[in-house]
């Protein structure tokens, strides 16, 4: 019989996603690049509070920048 190996026995110990990295995929998939190994890659080692932490920001940062660039444009 074959030994299972350690990510078998504890799938609790199995490596997670970096913040960054989630914040990555967020930007991609906000722009519709994102391609299906990352979007797998997502949904197999991201958290959904890492995700939504991620996506929060990146909308603060996106609606900012839009409110910069407007406020430059116009007098």
């Amino acid at each position: 019989m074959t030994k299972p190996s350690e990510q078998e026995k504890s799938p609790a110990k199995q490596e997670s996603l970096p913040f960054w990295r989630m914040f990555l995929s967020v930007f991609q998939a906000s722009f519709g690049v994102q391609n299906k190994k990352n979007k797998q890659r997502d949904f197999e080692k991201g958290s959904v509070k890492g995700f939504v932490a991620a996506a929060l920001i990146f909308t603060v940062l996106f609606v900012m920048t839009l409110v910069i660039i407007v406020s430059l444009v116009l007098p």
